[in-house]
């Protein structure tokens, strides 16, 4: 079992160029699905038959002592990977059948993404801005505000955007170039406000950041002088919305609110597809209903037949 699930994350990191963390959640999941299987007896992908795959995602669903139960999301996401493991052990010969095949995962809830309004926005990245004082924090601050900036300028995970080098963004031609999933590369335009926020941090805070550290070509830098993790961003963001007293505000709000916001202000679908870097236009369509709830709600207290 071990053996076969080490064979195929090795084909999704290499024939199919899937992102680290995403990698990492398909290693964590099949593990997870190994140890539950051996506990059956199962030490063999072969061996495996479909109650024993049902038996499984039951179990995710259920939790025990060592987990948790998992939402519909989360143990859909755990069989996907399992899924996965079992069409290519039959595609590899290390099976003579896919167990998983007619297990279906769980349908979770259809949410729509959380955006937040542009007067919060403005509130939030006006928290990101630091003291005055010419100390480490000023240069922490300009930082904070430039990565708040061009998150929401962009709409750029903030794993893209941790992931930028200073060579990856124009700011004369107002442009940055970011790797999405799967090392996907795309090229998204950043406006007047995030340019001229980078352009202070490039100027101003970043020189003494590097200074830190050993140098390097990433463009966010952390207390240390090297590149800004991920965690590190996003207790960027959780800093400034507790500064804004701003409630639960996630890693993708900013990304959320710069999709809802250009389909409010009439950009279409495909452009914005483009712009977030969707593989297909039915991903990025939920966000237009962001905007027709928004519709609803100013009928709802604004037409005169509308209310009860």
């Amino acid at each position: 079992m071990e053996a076969a699930v080490r064979t195929y994350l090795g084909h999704l990191a290499v024939e199919r160029g899937l992102a680290a963390n995403t990698l990492s959640s398909y290693r964590r999941d099949l593990l997870r699905y190994v140890r539950v299987q051996e506990g059956r007896g199962r030490t063999a992908i072969g061996d495996i038959t479909e109650d024993d795959v049902r038996a499984f995602l039951m179990g995710l669903r259920e939790g025990d002592e060592e987990h948790p139960p998992l939402s519909a999301g989360s143990a859909a996401r755990a069989l996907v990977a399992v899924r996965g493991l079992h069409r290519f052990a039959l595609r590899e010969g290390l099976a003579s059948g896919d167990p998983a095949h007619d297990v279906k995962p769980p349908t979770p809830p259809r949410r729509l993404p959380k955006a937040i309004t542009l007067e919060e926005v403005e509130r939030l990245l006006a928290a990101a801005a630091g003291p005055s004082d010419g100390d480490a924090g000023t240069a922490r601050g300009l930082r904070d505000r430039a990565l708040l900036e061009l998150l929401y300028g962009s709409g750029a995970r903030i794993s893209e955007a941790v992931g930028l080098d200073v060579d990856d963004v124009d700011l004369d031609d107002g442009f940055a170039r970011v790797a999405g999933k799967g090392g996907k590369a795309r090229a998204v335009p950043i406006g007047d406000y995030a340019a001229r926020a980078v352009g202070a941090y490039l100027v101003r805070a970043r020189p003494e950041l590097a200074g830190a550290g050993r140098g390097g070509p990433a463009l966010f830098l952390n207390a240390r002088g090297g590149r800004l993790s991920r965690q590190g961003a996003w207790m960027v963001l959780r800093a400034a919305a507790d500064r804004a007293r701003l409630s639960q505000v996630s890693p993708h709000t900013l990304r959320h609110s710069f999709a809802t916001h250009l389909l409010d202000g009439g950009a279409d679908v495909r452009v914005v597809q483009e712009l977030l870097g969707h593989a297909s236009v039915t991903t990025t369509q939920v966000y237009t209903l962001v905007t027709v709830q928004l519709l609803r709600e100013v009928y709802a207290t604004s037409h005169p037949r509308a209310r009860s």
